[in-house]
């Protein structure tokens, strides 16, 4: 199997919004990525418009369609306010491919945490079935070492993401303390692939590590990669940085 890797494109939309405008440009960035070789766009809308606007999920919901995946990540609990409709609003209006739901508040820099499917998989019961409507695939972003998929597959998740910044950390550390990890990873992605759900990762994975990771976890389907991919292309130039992703994929 080979893993999908989709492309997140928020800072280059923190880059844009730092200085107002439109440049750097989504919709520029997404086509270069996509003419690169990636297989999908992720973006994550927040309440705040700290970075992706809703504006721009339009933009590149119409860019990717039928080309490569879409896929939008988010609290589908956030509440709608001015400029920001709701993640299952988003949803209705754009079908993405697919939609990665995370646990994150509006406050949070970044998603750090994952569900934990015995305490949250009631309340989400709704939500699935309502982005299942919509003809989203679903995918929930967990924990290493979570359990109890088979609650997610009941209630109609498609695909688990693993929270890979542990991972991230213990091989940036490197020592005695990556091969632990990464053991958890595989048992973790073996027990949600036991209960019928495929396997997506993302977070704080780079050249460095991804393919480490997909070696020890052959389950991946799909990566995200967003903040190292935008900052090694500062260097060496976006559309170099996808291919140099894709040849580490390819050598997995």
């Amino acid at each position: 199997m080979t893993t999908a890797l989709s492309v997140n494109l928020n800072k280059i939309a923190v880059l844009r919004n730092s200085r107002g405008g439109s440049e750097p440009s989504i919709e520029l960035a997404a086509e270069t990525v996509i003419a690169a070789g990636a297989h999908g766009i992720t973006v994550h809308p927040r309440p705040d418009a700290r970075h992706i606007r809703s504006d721009d999920v339009a933009s590149l919901a119409a860019i990717t369609r039928r080309r490569v995946e879409f896929n939008i990540e988010g609290n589908p609990f956030a509440p709608p306010r001015p400029g920001y409709p709701g993640l299952l609003a988003l949803a209705r209006l754009h079908r993405p491919d697919q939609i990665t739901l995370v646990p994150d508040d509006d406050g949070q820099l970044t998603s750090d945490h994952g569900y934990q499917l015995e305490h949250d998989g009631a309340r989400l019961a709704p939500v699935v079935q309502a982005f299942r409507e919509i003809g989203c695939r679903v995918s929930l972003f967990v924990d290493v070492g979570a359990d109890h998929f088979e609650i997610a597959r009941r209630i109609g998740v498609d695909r688990v993401e693993l929270y890979t910044g542990p991972y991230a950390e213990a091989h940036r550390q490197a020592g005695d303390t990556v091969n632990p990890v990464l053991g958890q990873y595989r048992d973790t992605a073996q027990a949600a692939a036991r209960a019928g759900l495929a396997i997506n990762a993302g977070h704080d994975l780079s050249q460095a590590n991804l393919g480490d990771f997909l070696r020890a976890v052959p389950q991946v389907a799909e990566v995200s990669i967003g903040h190292a991919l935008i900052g090694e292309a500062l260097y060496d130039g976006l559309a170099t940085t996808v291919r140099r992703y894709l040849n580490v994929i390819a050598q997995v």
